[in-house]
This record gives C-alpha cells, structure tokens and sequence, in this order.
C-alpha cells in the first residue's frame, strides 16, 4: 500500500514558477512508476507528466513540455514536478499518482488527494 500526499500549490502570476511535492509513504514506492495528473475547473482530469521507477524515462503532455519537469527521489521517497512559465490554463488541481507504468494512461493504483494552483493573468 502506498499514500501518496501533495504539497505545493497555491497562487502564482503568470510567468511564475512553482514546485509540486509528492511525499509517499510505503516501501515499496520507489519501485513504481509516477505521475503527474491535473484537473481544471469545470474540465475532466488529464495526463501531465510521469517518471519511470528508476527516472531514467519520462513522458510529459504537448502542452507542458519544455516548461514542466518531472522527478523523483527515491531515497526521500519522494516525487516532484517542477513548473515553470506558467500559465493561466495550467490553474487545476495536480494530483500525483503511482503505481506500474501505464504512460500516459491514468490507471494508476494510487492517488493523493491534490493540490490547487491557481495563476493568474
């Protein structure tokens, strides 16, 4: 069993930048794959980036790449999602998920609960 809690939101004008945490809990974290998930307001959730188990592959959606950066810390059992020159679409609540990898595809067996990012114009 792994839980999974986020941390780092908030507000953040555009342009701006902001780190998401995924703190896991579970021994068996740093063997799963990670990802990155966000849902805006009114709109259904929807892929934003994932980490192999071991970092050496990623994946990221067309509309963050170049600006977004996913990574873990295994031995922190912990993950990150690095965001940079945001954007007023990018407000959603991000939520971090793990478990086998499934790419982009958001069967993951575990979820955290989210974090808000809200930027403004």
């Amino acid at each position: 069993q792994v839980q999974l809690v986020e941390s780092g939101g908030g507000l953040v004008q555009a342009g701006g930048s902001l780190t998401l945490s995924c703190a896991a809990s579970g021994r068996t974290f740093s063997s799963y794959a990670m990802g990155w998930f966000r849902q805006p307001p009114g709109k259904e959730r929807e892929f934003v980036a994932a980490i192999r188990w071991s970092g050496g592959s990623t994946l990221y959606a067309d509309s963050v790449k170049g600006r977004f950066t996913i990574s873990r810390d295994n031995a922190k059992n912990t993950g990150y999602l690095q965001m940079n020159s945001l954007k007023p679409e990018d407000t959603a609540v991000y939520y971090c998920a793990a478990g086998r990898w499934v790419g982009t595809n958001a069967n993951y067996n575990y979820w955290g609960q989210g974090t808000r990012v809200t930027v403004s114009s």
